[in-house]
């Protein structure tokens, strides 16, 4: 037997209002001046500053810092970890979705260790704790909110760096569905999708167990039954909510179980032209589920019936066929963009990109190992 280990932040809330619950769980641990990090548009939007001002309340005082970017990079890190130690911050709060989560990761780590955050890429390379990471979530899909997993954009190398460390786990997530019912539909579908790309990569994992299988599975059940609706009324807070569960249960999956060759070629696609991961795993899930079929014929049969299929008196190839068709519908349903040619992708780009993305899969638990050839070829298939 294999000894498993299960990551997951101490506190996590989810449901519609939490945040008021957050608060009082945010003074109790006894902060006094938080940089809250986020992106431009809650900046505009004033949220960031509500939450600010809800601190102030609670007696924090509160920094913030609007530079994380859709594909955050080294440069937002450094911007931001200059600003924490201007104002001498003694925690983080990040408030968002992804790209927020995971540079506040990666400010909140240096913080303590020190040097840059390229220094940690990889697993575990930290030695102390971040400073202590409270992570708002104001979306569902990327999970970022409570996993160790942090992507920040090496915009020298044109690659997305992964730093998969526990070190980088928040304390508290909160996930208040009231938060995410303003988030237009591309940006519900985009996260959407990469939820769903979270349990299907983590079900298919080598990684598996019975904790993470039951974890994906409902995720995938929930994104079935929730995510066309949160997509075409964002207002649905019963959906928004469903979608939040699914998220974080997806995360609980990925986060021990891993992820495989969608995620390690997403990033590349995300690093090289800047573009939205979700949309980017959208695409790309069916191709390399289709690649992995030959070996998860049975575990794709199983995701297919939590999407609502009748496989039941079909053999498992046939019932893997009807699971990439489902993505397919599910991702055509809401509008996710067919074809990577239709993001600006080049095919003279593909030898580099499936390159790094073999290096990117190093260490990742894709259940069919792949040649760069291999690779190239699902890249074209999906152009």
């Amino acid at each position: 037997m294999t000894t498993t280990t299960f990551f997951i932040p101490p506190v996590n809330l989810i449901g519609d209002g939490c945040l008021k619950d957050a608060l009082q769980a945010i003074r109790g641990y006894g902060f006094r001046h938080a940089l809250i990090v986020t992106d431009a548009g809650l900046a505009r939007a004033g949220v960031a500053a509500k939450v600010a001002t809800l601190l102030l309340a609670q007696d924090i005082e509160a920094t913030i810092f609007s530079g994380a970017q859709p594909n955050p990079t080294v440069a937002n890190v450094e911007a931001g970890l200059a600003l924490l130690r201007e104002k001498r911050c003694d925690c983080v709060i990040s408030l968002g979705g992804g790209s927020p989560h995971d540079c506040a990761k990666g400010i909140a780590l240096v913080a303590t260790n020190g040097g840059h955050i390229a220094d940690y890429e990889g697993v575990d390379k930290s030695a102390k704790p971040q400073l202590p990471l409270i992570a708002i979530n104001t979306t569902a899909g990327t999970a970022s909110e409570m996993t160790r997993f942090c992507i920040i954009t090496d915009q020298t190398r044109h690659i997305k760096m992964a730093i998969v460390d526990r070190n980088v786990t928040p304390i508290l997530s909160v996930n208040d569905a009231s938060l995410m019912l303003a988030k237009p539909a591309a940006l519900t579908a985009a996260t959407g999708m990469d939820a769903l790309t979270h349990a299907i990569e983590a079900y298919v994992s080598t990684a598996a167990t019975p904790i993470t299988d039951a974890c994906a599975l409902q995720a995938v059940r929930l994104i079935a039954a929730n995510l066309r609706t949160a997509v075409r009324n964002g207002q649905d807070l019963h959906a928004r909510e469903q979608m939040a569960y699914a998220q974080f249960l997806a995360g609980m999956a990925f986060n021990n179980a891993s992820l495989g060759y969608v995620h390690a070629m997403a990033h590349q696609l995300g690093g090289f032209y800047d573009l939205p991961h979700g949309v980017c795993n959208a695409l790309l899930l069916p191709h390399v589920e289709a690649f992995n079929a030959s070996v998860a014929a049975g575990r794709l049969a199983d995701v297919a019936a939590a999407m609502g299929e009748d496989v039941a008196a079909l053999d498992a190839a046939a019932a893997a066929e009807c699971c990439l068709a489902a993505i397919r519908r599910l991702a055509a349903d809401i509008d996710i963009p067919a074809r990577l040619s239709e993001l600006g992708v080049q095919e003279a780009d593909i030898p580099l990109l499936a390159a790094n993305a073999l290096k990117d899969a190093c260490g990742l638990t894709n259940p069919r190992p792949a040649s760069q050839a291999e690779i190239e070829a699902i890249f074209r298939q999906a152009l």
